[in-house]
Formats: C-alpha cells, structure tokens, sequence
C-alpha cells in the first residue's frame, strides 16, 4: 500500500516539473516586464539568438562547444543588460560586447590582462568594462561607447596634451556674458 502514494507523489512531481520547464518563455517574459520598451527588446533579441543557436545544434550544425559557449555568452549579455537597466533605472542600454578571456583580440589590437581590469574603465577611447559575468566560464562584458563619447574623450585627452607654454597672460578688460549683434545689410 506504501508504494501507491510513492508513485503518486512521484506522478505530481514530474507533473509539476513538466508545466514549469513547458513554459520556460512565460516566466522569463514576466520578469522583463519590469523593463521599459527598449530592454525588453533587447532581452527578446537575446531569447531569439539563444533559440537560433538551439536549433543550429538540433541541425548539428555547430558542436557543443560553441554551442555552450554561446549559450553562456548570451546568459552573460541578459544578466548584465538586466543589471545596468536596474542600476540606471534607465530604459537605455548601450551596445554590449562579452568577450572569453581568450577572445580579447576579438576587440582590442593590443588585449589588456584581464585581471588588470577595472570596472568603469575606459579602454582604447571605444569600451567602457562593466565587470565580469560567470555564466559557465568567465565572461567580461564591454559596453561599446557612443560617437559622442569617443569624441568628448578624444578631445579631452588631446587637450590635456597641449599645455601652452608659460606665456603671459594678457588682460582685455571685461568680457561681455552677451553676444555682439550681427548687422544684416
């Protein structure tokens, strides 16, 4: 008699199991809808490349060793993308790159070591290192700064660059806070 509530109890849990993993998409889309328009497309984009690359290795297409590691890229992408939208309180997200320790040169001529890294540095005027996520391995994750980043950095590094000379300074009497008026003939 002890085995028939064994059975049953063994029933309802892979019962239970089955409706929560059949459904993998609904609980993950409820906890996007915390996110503003523009993450949550994002992170759709995100399921969308995780189910190309499922069904590229169903295809056996690619191995399983690309599989994971694009598998464990993609989780990487979703965890930090759902971390600075958080943090920001921003429905904003820059271009994301992860990146393997081994695939520095991916992004960088010169690759910086890994544990040198900082989080919030800026690299080459063209990444700012948002800190590393283990998803199977280590990925370190990259946001990709705008052209008006790039350009404000450019121009405040060359400008710390051309200190002028010890000249003297020369006073014109006081400035005026308005501009001069144009004349149209």
């Amino acid at each position: 008699m002890a085995i028939f509530p064994a059975k049953l109890c063994a029933a309802v849990v892979v019962l239970f199991l089955a409706v929560v993993c059949a459904n993998p998409k609904q609980t993950s889309k409820a906890s996007d809808d915390e996110f503003g328009p523009v993450v949550r497309a994002y992170l759709g984009y995100l399921r969308n490349e995780q189910e190309v690359v499922d069904d590229r290795v169903s295809r056996r297409e690619i191995n399983m060793t690309y599989y994971r590691r694009n598998s464990n890229r993609i989780k990487a992408l979703r965890q930090m993308a759902m971390r600075v939208a958080r943090d920001t309180h921003n429905d904003y997200l820059p271009e994301l790159e992860a990146v393997a320790s081994d695939e520095f040169r991916l992004l960088f001529e010169r690759p910086p070591q890994p544990d040198s890294l900082r989080v919030g540095e800026v690299l080459r005027n063209t990444f700012r290192f948002l800190g590393t996520v283990r998803a199977g391995e280590a990925f370190y994750v990259f946001a990709r700064l705008d052209p008006y980043e790039q350009a404000e950095l450019t121009e405040k590094a060359s400008s710390s660059f051309k200190k002028p000379e010890s000249s003297p300074v020369i006073q014109t009497g006081p400035r005026s806070l308005t501009r001069t008026r144009r004349v149209v003939p």
